[in-house]
């Protein structure tokens, strides 16, 4: 019998300065999303319905604390039961390793050996996604790869500056990669998703290689060139996608969760997205709110009007005020006669009694966390 197991690499590289304020003191990986989750619940998930309980998180050491906050002990994804293991590391220490001349992938290397798994699977933290890791596998072996990567055909507005993006054959075959900065303009792109499937002997074999010739620190760009260089067959996923590189990108992943057909395409399907359970009561909605095409975590008060917003935990939108179009993340406290449009409010932000916030569609208003708006806001078109 076939032996399909394997250890995962879920790397929390990506921070982008684009996505600033919200990632001023949380990390890309735990942004609010759909009211509930949080990005890193997407691959995460994907590893867990794999069957992969054997993981190494490489994360940004400035931001650790948000990241241990959402993931806690890693109950809710099986990761703190009998057999599972976690491994923490941190992208600046293989930086500095390779600085000083040390083997820099020395602990991802004795991490794949103690598994011991036949397979390695890498995994990045931007794209939102339903990602069937078994599925990546079973194309890997088909193919007789020593390495898959994964992709997406997307158009140009779906890219960011130092996204992979691979040339194909008409069989998928990678003839080569180059990041995104250096490409030709074109109709259609195939973006790498940052996720590969590896055989681990193999992979380690590289890892090896790649540190005693001092070739790069970025595992995804390393993993890239070598999907090239050993022309192996790339997996087409045709599944809901959005790439999470500035404001706009992430205002739009949220808004299309209000659109029935995305949102069951990305929750509802066969493969269950988890994220950390919160005990709290359920929401109150007073006789006079009224409340249209919207998203709601738990223990919510609403006395106004919300239409076409996702609103996250503990959130209290005052009598004859108004949210459209809008994200607002939890512990927000909307007052009365506030109007909120076309804004992302950050945590325990407070919009006083009157007071008018107003992006656009382009540019949504983001309001810092812990910040009590007193005057109003609006951005004027164009």
């Amino acid at each position: 019998m076939k032996n399909n197991k394997m250890s995962a690499i879920f790397s929390n590289q990506h921070e982008y300065k684009e996505l600033k304020p919200l990632t001023d003191e949380r990390s890309l990986s735990t942004l609010a999303f759909a009211g509930k989750y949080r990005l890193m619940d997407f691959p995460l998930s994907s590893i867990v319905n794999a069957g992969i309980n054997n993981v190494y998180a490489l994360i940004n050491q400035e931001k650790v604390r948000s990241y241990f906050d959402h993931l806690g002990g890693g109950k809710e994804w099986g990761l703190d039961t009998i057999g599972s293991y976690q491994y923490i590391d941190f992208y600046q220490k293989i930086i500095q390793r390779q600085v000083s001349g040390e083997p820099y992938f020395a602990d991802i290397i004795e991490f794949l050996k103690t598994t011991s798994y036949p397979y390695a699977v890498f995994i990045g933290n931007k794209m939102v996604g339903n990602f069937d890791l078994q599925s990546v596998l079973h194309y890997h072996q088909e193919n007789g790869n020593k390495i898959t990567g994964v992709f997406k055909k997307v158009k140009h507005d779906s890219l960011a500056f130092d996204d992979q993006v691979f040339v194909l054959d008409n069989n998928n075959n990678i003839l080569a990669n180059q990041q995104m900065m250096d490409t030709q303009k074109q109709f259609e792109y195939n973006l790498s998703l940052n996720i590969y499937i590896a055989n681990t002997d193999w992979i380690l074999k590289q890892l090896e290689k790649a540190q005693m010739s001092d070739s790069t620190a970025d595992i995804s760009k390393l993993l890239a060139a070598l999907a090239a260089k050993y022309r192996s067959t790339a997996y087409e996923y045709t599944g809901y996608l959005r790439n999470i590189r500035d404001i706009k990108s992430y205002f739009d992943a949220n808004m299309d969760m209000l659109d029935q057909k995305q949102f069951a395409s990305l929750l509802q399907g066969n493969q269950k997205v988890i994220t950390r359970i919160r005990n709290e009561v359920g929401n109150y909605y007073s006789a006079g709110s009224i409340v249209k095409n919207s998203i709601f975590g738990t223990g919510c008060r609403v006395f106004g009007e919300v239409k076409h917003s996702v609103i996250s935990r503990r959130v209290e939108i005052d009598k004859n005020s108004w949210v459209l179009n809008s994200i607002v993340m939890s512990s927000v406290n909307i007052k009365k006669g506030a109007h909120v449009e076309y804004a992302i409010l950050d945590k325990d932000v407070t919009i006083e009694a009157g007071v008018t916030i107003k992006g656009t569609l382009e540019k949504p208003i983001v309001i810092r966390k812990y910040d009590d708006v007193n005057d109003d806001w609006i951005r004027n078109r164009g």
